[in-house]
């Protein structure tokens, strides 16, 4: 049952694809995408494609020259280019504060080959708390076909954003600048790069579809806050796969509005795993559905897979999500849903409603002895939760504590080998 209902959910993520090419618009082939972003990493492009190279633009690569103005407008020069069109940042370092890079553009599928070391600066440069496109690092926004491949680096040089950037008890907390957002941007691929020391998210993705993200590194101190590796609101049709993220906060985080979403290949650690949500943080909060974290592998991370939730009274739902063949290695909080999470001191419940979350063969070590732990709310009980072949032994400090499940407002269905034993 639970391999027929993956295998359903997978056949609606590939009928979308197909429905997206029905509406007058060549379809995104992503295996073709791939492929070109693999040769486009390695400067393997046919002499149709014009090649536009930031150092042609004036940009320098001594680490020390801000080469902002350069960049953008490399990107505008390709951008605007009719036809087969791939912006190129050689090796060598280079030094760029915020630059948005705005569609729509006139070619097919804009290449953009990364294989230099491109070097945030300071905080000052940022304009926080002055807008959604004000806050971020490199934004891409309004553009149909990308292409973001190499094996550069991309370095937020972070550590005086990190002072600031701890949020706890602080309400008007401001959001620090994420190293890449993309703001409605469609059929794209993201290959090979790596990203090191954001201020904020590594990549931030919203109001997209058509995303796929593969062999990427992300990584950040265990101890740097907020930075989520792949951080998703109001996106469809994403994969993010055979990569590495190691980072101080969520590997990867699922919010509002994001559906058919697959995370398949994936190490995680240090981070605090898997998450989808918070859930009800805002008001009118659109819907979750379709997430799948698969073949994955977590290590020391503060949580495994999640689902959080607020306790508000914004109603929404989160429903078909699937976490399958993950080998966790001492982690902490493997299995978790947490409708309490924040404003603990509140006696309202959650109005996130969440059914249909499937745990299939989930097995290493815990560093808790509450190894699966379903906090559900009480107006909204969670609805079709199976655990199956679920098997985690104990690997954390010796106490006397028997080594268990907790579930509340839940009747979880349980098949196949269960280690912790399952909740009465």
């Amino acid at each position: 049952m639970a391999l027929a209902k993956i295998a359903q959910m997978s056949a609606i993520f590939l009928l979308s694809l197909a429905l997206i090419g029905c509406e007058g618009q060549v379809p995104f082939n992503a295996a073709d995408a791939i492929a070109k972003a693999k040769d486009a990493a390695i400067g393997k492009v046919g002499p149709d494609v014009k090649t536009f190279n930031v150092l042609e633009y004036g940009a320098k690569a001594d680490g020390k020259t801000d080469s902002s103005i350069n960049f953008i407008r490399t990107f505008k020069a390709a951008c605007n280019f009719d036809g087969n069109a791939m912006m190129v940042i050689p090796e060598g370092n280079f030094l760029i504060g915020p630059v948005i890079f705005a569609g729509p553009c006139l070619n097919p599928s804009l290449i953009i080959q990364a294989n230099g070391m491109v070097n945030a600066q300071s905080l000052s440069y940022y304009k926080l708390g002055g807008g959604a496109d004000a806050a971020d690092w490199i934004t891409f926004q309004g553009i149909k076909g990308l292409i973001l491949s190499g094996h550069g680096t991309f370095n937020g040089q972070a550590a005086e954003a990190w002072k600031l950037n701890v949020c706890s008890g602080k309400p008007n907390c401001m959001r620090m600048p994420a190293t890449m957002k993309l703001i409605r941007v469609n059929d794209a691929i993201i290959h090979g790069i790596k990203s090191v020391d954001p201020k904020g998210f590594h990549i931030m993705i919203s109001w997209s579809q058509n995303l796929r993200i593969l062999n990427v590194n992300l990584q950040a101190s265990g101890e740097s806050p907020n930075t989520d590796g792949v951080h998703m609101s109001k996106t469809s049709l994403v994969e993010i796969s055979d990569s590495v993220i190691a980072t101080g906060d969520d590997c990867v985080s699922i919010i509002q509005g994001c559906t058919n979403i697959t995370v398949n290949r994936v190490t995680c650690g240090p981070g605090h795993g898997f998450s989808i949500g918070s859930l009800g943080h805002y008001d009118a909060e659109a819907d979750v559905s379709g997430i799948i974290v698969k073949n994955c592998s977590m290590i020391d991370t503060d949580n495994g897979v999640r689902i959080k939730t607020y306790k508000n009274l914004s109603p929404s739902k989160a429903s078909g999500i699937v976490f399958q063949d993950i080998i966790m290695t001492r982690v902490r909080n493997p299995i978790i849903i947490d409708q309490e999470y924040g404003r603990m001191g509140s006696s309202q419940s959650s109005k996130v409603s969440i059914s249909d979350v499937q745990y299939i063969n989930i097995q290493g070590t815990s560093a808790s002895k509450v190894a699966v732990e379903l906090v559900c709310s009480a107006s909204n009980p969670c609805q079709g939760v199976q655990i199956n072949n679920v098997n985690l032994q104990y690997a954390g400090p010796p106490n006397n504590l028997p080594f268990s499940s907790r579930c509340t407002n839940t009747k979880a269905t349980y098949v196949g080998t269960q280690s912790p034993p399952p909740c009465p």
